[in-house]
């Protein structure tokens, strides 16, 4: 009998945080200790941890860890991970931490304590390296990189134990799925080959084709909201999974698509992100993600089909999931539908591409966008969004 993949690294699930009793004891005992207050990005990171999104890390990376994802995109113990998760804090912050010492991490947003810590090691590393090897650039006008050099100087690494989701799923309710509910809601609906579609912004009528191509060869596919921080000017997580929502009810099949999101801020690695994203989708579930056009990218800091190839330039087995490649898709007034690049003859005059700073301004102005490049319903709910804003 088929079956779903395997989580990453060919085990069960790693999920780190506690429940009931034994949470209850370990939050009590956290308050008792140092506290240092994480980062954004770092609580994203925590939480994926405790759900097991990341199997199969135990916690933080050290220092061997971290030059070997950064060099090589694998652990000191040979496990294959493409970008460094890892924990940070200022050299003041720092002292009188070492090897051995327990510290309880805090939530940024006020939410208290997240987890508890035991440190195995202290150290420092060489930001605009990791910059270069991740995201291809140390212009400090790239998000990720600007994210980088301003986290604090020195390193903390070791394994942790999670006390808490940060709220997600009291904001989020049921659409914020651990990798546990989405294996089971698949095993459910008798799914086995599973793609998975990355979001930070609304599905518009590309994003839909894009889905619909994948539901052909799959069983069904993930709709997979990121819930964590975004850029300036980015839509919110609420809004546009409630737009999400009622284009899957008005315009998909029932039963070929489940919507969830996870906690992670964008690091707008490109390439490297976009294997992040395959690899905890295979903890998830997930047979497959649809990779589009500039996956994970920002402004022009990769080419348009650099996280296509990537997938061909690791070693074989590194990961289950593997890649739906897709090129860009848009409505061709010519073939009176959706296309591709792939499939569609005609030139860029008879194509309807938007972009989002086109239609952000659109929709800023009030004016009319396209119903070939948009459904009406999601409109309706973006418009409101930016009337509430003006």
């Amino acid at each position: 009998m088929s079956s779903l993949v395997a989580p990453h690294g060919g085990r069960a699930l790693r999920a780190l945080q506690l429940e009931g009793a034994s949470a209850a004891e370990e939050q009590r005992r956290a308050q008792t200790l140092r506290r240092l207050r994480v980062s954004s990005r770092e609580k994203g990171d925590l939480i994926m941890l405790g759900i097991g999104g990341f199997t199969p890390l135990d916690g933080f990376m050290g220092k061997a860890d971290w030059q070997g994802v950064c060099d090589r995109m694998q652990t000191a113990a040979g496990v294959f991970w493409p970008i460094p998760i890892t924990l940070s804090t200022s050299a003041a912050n720092a002292d009188g931490i070492g090897p051995g010492s327990e510290v309880s991490l805090e939530d940024p947003d006020g939410g208290g304590l997240l987890a508890t810590m035991r440190v195995s090691e202290k150290y420092r590393i060489d930001k605009k390296h990791e910059c270069e090897a991740v995201f291809k650039t140390a212009d400090s006008a790239h998000p990720g990189v600007k994210m980088v050099m301003e986290q604090g100087e020195v390193n903390l690494a070791g394994p942790v134990t999670v006390l808490s989701d940060g709220g997600f799923k009291a904001k989020y309710g049921a659409l914020f799925m651990t990798p546990a509910e989405t294996r089971a809601e698949f095993k459910r609906l008798g799914w086995t080959r599973v793609a998975a579609f990355q979001t930070r912004n609304p599905m518009h009528r590309s994003h839909e084709y894009l889905a619909k191509v994948a539901i052909e060869t799959c069983d069904g596919v993930l709709v997979h909201s990121l819930l964590g921080a975004l850029k300036a000017g980015d839509i919110p997580a609420e809004v546009r999974t409630r737009a999400i929502s009622l284009l899957i009810e008005k315009y998909f099949r029932p039963g070929t698509v489940v919507q969830a999101g996870y906690p992670l801020d964008m690091r707008y690695a490109g390439p490297r992100e976009a294997l992040l994203h395959a690899l905890f989708r295979q903890n998830y579930g997930c047979s497959h993600l649809i990779v589009g056009r500039d996956h994970a990218g920002v402004a022009k800091y990769y080419g348009p089909f650099d996280a296509h190839r990537i997938f061909e330039q690791i070693p074989a087995g590194a990961l289950e999931t593997r890649p739906l490649k897709m090129d860009l898709t848009f409505w061709c007034h010519r073939c009176h539908g959706m296309a591709s690049g792939r499939t569609c003859p005609h030139g860029a005059e008879d194509q309807l591409q938007v972009s989002g700073t086109q239609l952000r301004k659109w929709l800023e102005e009030g004016a009319e966008v396209p119903p070939e490049f948009s459904r009406p319903e999601v409109l309706a709910i973006l418009r409101e969004y930016y009337a509430a804003s003006r």
